[in-house]
């Protein structure tokens, strides 16, 4: 329930803010553009009949001004987008307008709020999805590489794709117009300078997946199949708090869950919503592919990964291991 005297709606943008104050003893409105430096912004709100709150959309710009906010002693709240209510007869949009709408919905108390993730934790989702980058960025190098091979009609026929066989046989081509073999080659070293930056990602997720505050997290999320350390780093880091999500929310959260239209006595269901987080999403649609094929608990993986956490987490993994195959079936 909203308690403070002042609302306060910020607008935020990379080089302004326009913020926007509701004062609800006399109903008073102030409004003000002010430079994107945080230490602005809170000298004006802080100027402003307290106690204030405040909020902004989460956006681009980041955290940065929530957490320093919060920091000088005014309650913040970073809105999620997609959840704020607009009239919909609405036709005029503007900063100053927006920023008045957030102080009077954060006033009703009508803000539907995003998690601020510590520094650390930022920083590692920096990380994470520094990787996802470079794993579209190979898939599309890998892509023209094999593209290129192909309208010469050109098709390696030696077993799987992108096996250290695979790139030896890559190397062997050549061809005799200087234009072709440019490109070729062009591709292939981007192709290759996007592997070494994968596996420098990789190296770092592993180091910090290993001694960080997301170890725990990680290690028992490892105790079933199809979440390795990256998935598990990745996971652990995106979603953030744990605890504030169960087995029958998670899937809303992430968008699993499947669109409905009902009225009446009509219900009518469609694909999943694909709301939320795509990143973790796709982890956990591609470890679903895990638990199609018979489950062994004697896999030495699996028992190296059970071998870092408690017999409550394993036997929670087992549980799960099985439960979830029996449900792929």
């Amino acid at each position: 329930m909203f308690t403070e005297r002042t609302s306060v709606g910020l607008d935020v943008h990379a080089r302004s803010v326009v913020a926007a104050g509701i004062e609800g003893v006399t109903g008073g409105v102030f409004q003000r553009r002010l430079g994107a430096g945080p230490d602005e912004v809170i000298g004006w709100v802080q100027g402003l009949p307290g106690p204030q709150a405040a909020t902004h959309e989460a956006s681009a710009t980041g955290f940065g001004l929530a957490r320093a906010l919060n920091a000088a002693g005014v309650r913040t709240v970073v809105a999620a987008p997609s959840k704020l209510q607009r009239p919909v007869g609405d036709r005029v949009k503007t900063d100053a307008r927006d920023a008045l709408h957030l102080a009077r919905l954060l006033r009703l108390d009508e803000i539907t709020q995003v998690t601020v993730p510590t520094v650390q934790t930022e920083a590692a989702r920096d990380l994470v999805r520094a990787r996802e980058d470079a794993r579209g960025d190979l898939m599309s190098a890998r892509h023209r590489v094999s593209k290129l091979l192909l309208r010469q009609g050109i098709v390696y026929s030696g077993g799987k794709a992108w096996t250290v066989a695979h790139r030896a046989w890559l190397r062997q081509q050549r061809f005799e117009l200087t234009g072709l073999q440019a490109a070729f080659n062009a591709a292939y070293d981007a192709m290759i300078a996007v592997i070494d930056r994968r596996d420098r990602l990789d190296q770092a997720i592993t180091g910090m997946a290993a001694d960080s505050e997301f170890t725990p997290v990680v290690d028992r999320l490892g105790c079933l199949r199809g979440i390795s350390t990256l998935t598990g780093f990745a996971l652990a880091v995106e979603i953030g708090d744990w605890t504030r999500l169960d087995g029958r929310r998670i899937g809303s959260y992430l968008g699993l869950t499947p669109a409905e239209h009902s009225s009446g006595a009509t219900r009518s269901q469609g694909g999943i919503t694909k709301t939320g987080n795509t990143h973790a999403r796709r982890l956990l649609i591609e470890a679903a592919w895990h638990h199609r094929p018979a489950y062994h608990a004697s896999s030495p993986i699996l028992r190296a990964r059970w071998d870092r956490v408690d017999a409550e987490a394993r036997d929670r993994g087992h549980a799960g291991n099985v439960r979830l195959h029996q449900r792929w079936q």
